[in-house]
């Protein structure tokens, strides 16, 4: 069993600096989490903390039935893959695969597993070769080829892929998922922690993601419903690409409208008015994903006329950047040969406010969740 379970876990830097706050997460036996953050928000230090690189303050880390605060990284069962890869440029591949195992067990067995890894890597043509041969994506590969054959408990991946170029990110990232898959179809607990900070690898990879910000967890789920279910502002904003539209804007007619951009009143639907009820402040988060609001015509009811201020042709689908009233904001349409959008130009658009969400003002929360 490889079950990780964070209790009551802080970091406090001898300046004072409390770089994370009293963490409390279960990561389940063979489960692929992904820490996701913005820059500083101390993912990659809680990952540490599971490797035994960064001292614990208070709380502790358990690792299947094992507390592991005092012990060292070798004898905690863990396997860590890092984004600068870290081979020995003098070794052939075969070799850097192999240089945890010599002196642990035979040279039969030392060639087995590397044999396997790199079958399961697809880089048995490269073990004869030096790291200076290889591409990026090959030299991340041996690097966690190197991880698979300790055959750890605990794969701790601390943004591996930032190194690479956008290409090569998809592919290994979908390589990398289905290594997981593998392992743990063949009765390997294979439980992954993967660090990054681009919500597209989290959203794709994570059988659940942990979302973090100054050293706080935000949210635990899984992909989708963080992207459906957000559980304040912070999740709602960082994840999806584009973000959400979020504007703090009034309230109007006992609750029951918005105030957008000082020149739009938008009905709320009885769903959303529910969510009101006892609401006592002036003013609301409103968000909107851009897939929410529509083209209309010009009659349609609930139409809005805004102008384009910008677009972002992304070759299946145009990202039109809109201004209503003092708002800016953005909507998604699929591309067509009959119709390039242009900056300046008028349009129609809609909301579709039963896909939209409310904030309350001061504690950021999703009114639909609390």
């Amino acid at each position: 069993m490889s079950a990780i379970k964070f209790t009551s876990v802080s970091k406090v830097y001898p300046n004072g600096f409390r770089a994370i706050q009293g963490i409390n997460l279960d990561i389940h036996d063979g489960e692929f989490m992904v820490f996701v953050g913005p820059s500083g928000c101390a993912k990659s230090t809680l990952l540490r903390m599971v490797a035994g690189l960064e001292d614990i303050t208070d709380g502790h880390i358990t690792i299947g039935e094992r507390h592991v605060n005092d012990l060292l990284p070798k004898e905690r069962g863990v396997a860590m893959v890092f984004q600068n890869y870290a081979l020995y440029p003098h070794m052939t591949i075969y070799k850097n695969m192999a240089f945890s195992l010599l002196g642990k067990m035979n040279d039969q067995e030392i060639d087995k597993r590397v044999r396997e890894a790199a079958r399961k890597l697809e880089i048995e043509n490269l073990l004869g070769k030096k790291p200076g041969q290889l591409s990026g994506g090959q030299c991340q590969r041996v690097a966690v080829g190197r991880a698979i054959v300790r055959k750890p408990e605990v794969f701790l991946f601390d943004e591996p892929l930032s190194n690479l170029d956008a290409k090569l990110r998809v592919s290994m990232r979908v390589r990398l998922t289905e290594l997981h898959r593998q392992l743990r179809d063949e009765g390997v607990s294979a439980t992954m922690i993967y660090v990054t900070h681009d919500q597209i690898e989290a959203m794709t990879m994570g059988d659940r993601i942990c979302v973090l910000n100054n050293g706080q967890i935000m949210q635990v789920d899984t992909p989708g419903k963080i992207y459906h279910q957000p559980k304040n502002k912070f999740v709602a904003g960082f994840i999806g690409n584009p973000a959400m539209n979020l504007h703090l804007v009034p309230l109007t007619d006992h609750n029951t409208a918005l105030a957008l951009g000082g020149q739009t009143t938008l009905p709320l639907p009885p769903a959303m008015v529910s969510l009101l009820e006892g609401y006592r402040e002036e003013q609301v988060w409103f968000g909107i994903r851009p897939e929410a609001i529509s083209l209309a015509a010009a009659g349609d009811p609930g139409a809005q006329s805004v102008r384009i201020a910008n677009v972002e042709r992304m070759g299946n689908e145009d990202l039109l950047h809109f201004d209503i009233g003092s708002l800016r904001m953005i909507l998604r349409v699929n591309a067509t040969v009959d119709w390039a959008p242009q900056p300046g130009e008028q349009i129609n658009v809609k909301f579709n406010l039963n896909a939209a969400y409310l904030f309350g003002k001061t504690d950021e929360e999703n009114l639909a969740l609390n």
